[in-house]
C-alpha cells in the first residue's frame, strides 16, 4: 500500500537566464527523486515557485524534458521579502511513497541551503 507524502527543495539558480534556470531546476528535481527513491511515476504532481527576479523561463518546461510530460505541473512567484535570497527555485513534489515509514529528504541546494539549514543535506 503506499501513502502520500510531499517532497521540498530549493536552489539558487547561478543567472536569471532560461540555461540556468533549467539546470538548476533539473538538478534540485533529479536530487529529490533520487534520495527519496522516487520515480516519476509516483509523483501525483509538482509545484514550482520562483523568486521575483527570476523571469526569463518556467522551471516546469524544464521539468517536462526529465520526464514529467504527463504530470501535472504548476509554476508561481514568490512572494518578493525584502531580503529574501535572490535567484531562488523551490519545488514541492507531492507524491506516493512505497513504504508507508517512509523518510523524506528534504533537499536544498547551493546557495539556497541556507534556507533550510537545519534540514539541508
Amino acid at each position: 500500500m503506499s501513502k502520500v507524502k510531499a517532497v521540498r527543495g530549493a536552489t539558487q539558480v547561478e543567472a536569471n537566464t532560461p540555461a540556468a534556470i533549467s539546470e538548476a531546476t533539473q538538478e534540485l528535481l533529479l536530487e529529490m527523486l533520487k534520495a527519496n527513491e522516487l520515480d516519476v511515476e509516483d509523483v501525483i504532481s509538482v509545484i514550482f515557485t520562483v523568486s521575483p527576479d527570476l523571469d526569463a523561463a518556467f522551471p516546469a518546461s524544464s521539468a517536462r524534458e526529465v520526464g514529467f510530460a504527463d504530470t501535472p505541473l504548476l509554476c508561481a512567484v514568490e512572494i518578493g521579502v525584502p531580503g529574501a535570497l535572490d535567484r531562488v527555485v523551490r519545488i514541492l513534489i507531492h507524491c506516493n511513497v512505497k513504504n508507508d515509514g517512509a523518510t523524506i529528504s528534504h533537499i536544498y541546494l547551493h546557495g539556497a541551503k541556507s534556507l533550510r539549514s537545519d534540514i539541508a543535506k
